[in-house]
């Protein structure tokens, strides 16, 4: 079976967390670190007021941050990820309408061979710019990615944009429907992911995730649909898109995957609104090390959750 990734050596992200509200302050909820025992123990130490830190910063701002240095910048825990070898983070708010479920916090450390992208686009003018990203070493895609802008439905970003909802866009390099193919090629970016990020206003922002094969973001996408009517009382979500390093498409007309509340992280993420983060066996499917489930509301209600596997 063909793959679209190869079995990774290192990843791109290396932590990720879960802040939400207590209160008037975030406090850690989840939070997936891998072998970075340092920071999880500081991290679970810390909680941040509205604008304090990186996750304070996206919950005042109500919208998603990039963060690419922490010397010298607001960030609360720089001399532990310093240590920790971390250099950049993205924040990721999850609204629904105007209220605040979480902020999804994803950490990097940057080196010459860690390549992928982490973008966040942002509506000005009736076309999406380059708000911030943050690329590792694929430096050229970098400035390419900063001169380039979508009219609605154009690219991945565009597509989001029109489409108000995720999209998996798989042969980067080769694929007419990604404006930036060449470059990406010539970066080793295989696979894009979309997502819309809604805020409270009439501002539009869309994240995108660009994984290589060598330090790819993820071995397994997931798109689940949770807009799916109600069987009896029982909520469900339905697979609509996925592909996996190992196990080539997820999804088929003819093979239709649904789960309910409460059944896995998908259906936790179901019945909580709210991500979910999962580490180790037996939490995680086979031979993956963490999984991140992010909610994606649309009108004050769940409407797509997107998943992806380290």
């Amino acid at each position: 079976m063909d793959t679209v990734l190869d079995t990774p050596t290192r990843t791109f992200i290396e932590a990720t967390e879960v802040w939400v509200p207590e209160g008037d302050r975030l406090v850690l909820g989840s939070g997936s670190y891998g072998t970075l025992d340092d920071f999880a123990a500081a991290s679970g130490r810390e909680t941040f007021a509205k604008g304090e830190g990186l996750p304070g910063k996206a919950w005042a701002e109500g919208r998603p941050v990039v963060l690419k240095e922490f010397d010298g910048s607001y960030f609360k825990r720089t001399e532990v990820a310093k240590a920790a070898g971390l250099t950049s983070a993205v924040a990721i708010p999850v609204f629904s309408g105007d209220t605040l479920k979480a902020v999804l916090v994803v950490l990097c450390a940057d080196d010459q061979t860690r390549t992928g992208a982490i973008e966040i686009w942002e509506e000005k003018d009736g076309l999406l710019m380059l708000d911030d990203g943050y690329y590792g070493a694929a430096k050229h895609f970098e400035w390419v990615s900063q001169h380039t802008h979508f009219p609605r439905g154009q690219g991945l970003p565009g597509g989001v944009w029109s489409a108000n909802t995720p999209i998996l866009m798989r042969d980067l390099g080769s694929g007419y429907r990604f404006i930036r193919a060449e470059s990406a090629g010539k970066a080793g970016l295989t696979t894009g992911l979309g997502l819309p990020v809604p805020v409270p206003g009439n501002k539009t922002y869309v994240l995108t995730l660009l994984s290589a094969r060598g330090t790819p973001i993820a071995r397994r996408f997931e798109i689940w649909d949770a807009r799916a009517a109600k069987v009896g009382q029982a909520n469900e979500a339905v697979l609509v898109d996925g592909i996996c390093a190992r196990e080539g498409p997820l999804w088929s007309e003819d093979k239709e995957r649904r789960i309910a509340v409460w059944q896995g992280p998908i259906g936790k993420v179901l019945g909580t609104d709210l991500p979910v983060l999962e580490s180790g066996a037996p939490a995680v499917a086979a031979g993956y090390a963490s999984m991140v489930a992010l909610p994606i509301h649309r009108g004050g209600e769940l409407a797509h959750i997107v998943a992806w596997y380290c």
